[in-house]
Formats: structure tokens, C-alpha cells, sequence
């Protein structure tokens, strides 16, 4: 159906060469946008926390396009010093590592929608231009260990709704505002979490497939159908919307 093309249309993404990032900013030029990453490793080199970088990438995008009309905000993720030892006390946690997470995952995203923001109100395409925020599974199923990562997921996810609605009123509808909520993904970053020295499901991981209804991990290109559906103009009459991509684990009660 032409309404889930995004031909015509520029998107950003940010952390872009991240495993979920990667993959939406593929399934995006697929579907027919222009698609630019942003992030520290990218052509368009740029820390989500600093203005000046996300400035420059700003500026560098209109220079080559001359509009934008997606921003999807994947940069983000666990630090290590942030996820609590099962051998230390949680009262234990380091504070500045829990600031550091919690400022990757919410400031993270909140930064490039202030600076990238205002021309995504300009001159929308029919449908109007879409933002779509990466939160995760643990923002509603808070898990062990990982405090700092869930409750900065469960402000993207409050940051979602709550730009969905000043936005519709301020600009009528020009922007919306969603979110994707993914489940367990297998990545280089949390193998070691999930998988042993025999590539065997830790016990962690073991009890994470047993609340996953579909019983499996995903990948992470099962994410972009929702991507792509949620910045066309398939989805023009959806925002503040919180999709779930996670196997049915955060709808499981686990009895």
C-alpha cells in the first residue's frame, strides 16, 4: 500500500549504527526516505547529549535536503556501571553511573527532539511528520539489575505521551509523537548477560524465555515493520501510542 511508502520523506536517526537503530534506519530506506544517522560513530559524528554536535548534524541535513520529516531517537542502552552485581547490595549503586544511564536513555532522546524538533513542524507531508522514540519492555516490567535503564525507558515512554498531546495543540497535528517498546533483542551488548561461555541461555536468560510467550529473542529487524507503519502516513491518526514489540512479555503475568 502506497500510504506505508515513505518516498519523498528525510529521516534521522539517531544511534544509527546500533543494532536496533541499524536496522529501522534499512527498513526506513526501504520503505523510500532519505535516511541520515547521527551518532558518534556515524559520518554525521555527534554525542545525543550535546547541543553543538546535534546542531551541526542538524544543519548538515537541511543543507543536503532541505527538510525533515523523521526523527527516531535509538541512541541509548545499558552501561555497565549502572547494572547492580547479584553479589553487591543495591544500596551499594553508584550514583553517577545510575545519572550517566538515566541521561543517555531520557536526555538522550528529549536533546535531538528539541534541536531537530522545530523543522519537522515545517511544511509537514500529508500525514504529518513523525517522531518515534525507543523505549523498552522494562519500562513497564521494571527488571533486576538494571533500575537506571528501566525508570529512564519509563520517562521516554511519560516523554512520549506528554509531547504528543503540547504538540498536537501547539501545531495542530503537524507532528506526532510515538514510541516502540522492544523485548529481548540478542546483541554484542548484553551476550553476556544472556548467553554462557557455551552459547546456552544463562539463567537469566532461561527465565526471560519462560515469560515470553512466543518463547524466543527477537530480531532486531522485527522492529522496523512497526518503525516504518508508525512514520508513514499509514499512522497519521496515531500518536502517544506505546507499540510493544516483545514477544507478548510484558503482557504475560508469568502464571
Amino acid at each position: 500500500m502506497s500510504d506505508f511508502r515513505l518516498d519523498g520523506r528525510v529521516a534521522v536517526v539517531t544511534g544509527g549504527t546500533g543494532v536496533i537503530g541499524a536496522a529501522i534506519a534499512a527498513g526506513l530506506r526501504d520503505a523510500g526516505a532519505a535516511v541520515e544517522v547521527v551518532s558518534r560513530s556515524a559520518e554525521l559524528a555527534a554525542n545525543v547529549l550535546s547541543r553543538p554536535d546535534l546542531e551541526k548534524a542538524r544543519d548538515a541535513v537541511l543543507e543536503r535536503h532541505g527538510r525533515l520529516d523523521i526523527l527516531v531517537n535509538a541512541a541509548g542502552g545499558n552501561l555497565p556501571g549502572a547494572i547492580v552485581d547479584p553479589a553487591s547490595d543495591v544500596f551499594d549503586l553508584d550514583e553517577s553511573a545510575w545519572d550517566e544511564a538515566v541521561r543517555l536513555n531520557l536526555d538522550g532522546t528529549l536533546l535531538p527532539i528539541l534541536v531537530f524538533g522545530p523543522d519537522l513542524a515545517r511544511d509537514p507531508r500529508p500525514g504529518g511528520s513523525a517522531i518515534v522514540n525507543i523505549s523498552s519492555a522494562s519500562a513497564v516490567r521494571p527488571l533486576t539489575r538494571v533500575g537506571a535503564y528501566s525508570a529512564a525507558k519509563a520517562g521516554v515512554e511519560s516523554l512520549t505521551r506528554w509531547l504528543a498531546v503540547e504538540l498536537a495543540a501547539r501545531h495542530g497535528g503537524a507532528v506526532r509523537v510515538n514510541a516502540i517498546a522492544p523485548g529481548w533483542i540478542l546483541s554484542e551488548q548484553n551476550r553476556d548477560l544472556l548467553l554462557d561461555a557455551a552459547g546456552e541461555p544463562t539463567e537469566r536468560a532461561r527465565r526471560v524465555l519462560e515469560r515470553t510467550p512466543l518463547g524466543r529473542f527477537a530480531a532486531a529487524e522485527e522492529v522496523v515493520g512497526a518503525a516504518v507503519w508508525l512514520c508513514s502516513p499509514a499512522a497519521s491518526y496515531v500518536t502517544g501510542a506505546v507499540i510493544h514489540v516483545d514477544g507478548g512479555f510484558t503482557a504475560a503475568s508469568g502464571v
